[in-house]
C-alpha cells in the first residue's frame, strides 16, 4: 500500500476569505485519479468533525511530490 495525500483548502463560514490548507495522508493501492474518486467520504467525515468550515477545493498527490499548490 502507498500513502497519497489528500490536500485541502479549507475556508471558515464565518470569514470565507480566511483559508487554511490541510493534509490527510491516505493509504491506498491505486492511483491518484482513484484517490480522487475515493476521497469524498474522507472529505465528508472532516467537514462533520469541523463545522466552521467549508470545502473550497481539494486534490490528491504522492507526498514527496508535494509541491505546497492547491
Amino acid at each position: 500500500m502507498n500513502l497519497i495525500d489528500l490536500i485541502l483548502l479549507a475556508c471558515t463560514i464565518a470569514a470565507p476569505s480566511s483559508c487554511h490548507e490541510y493534509h490527510m495522508l491516505l493509504q491506498s493501492s491505486g492511483s491518484l485519479q482513484s484517490c480522487m474518486v475515493q476521497a469524498p467520504p474522507y472529505l465528508a467525515r472532516w467537514v462533520g468533525e469541523h463545522p466552521a468550515y467549508v470545502i473550497k477545493r481539494w486534490r490528491c498527490a504522492w507526498p514527496e511530490q508535494e509541491d505546497g499548490k492547491i
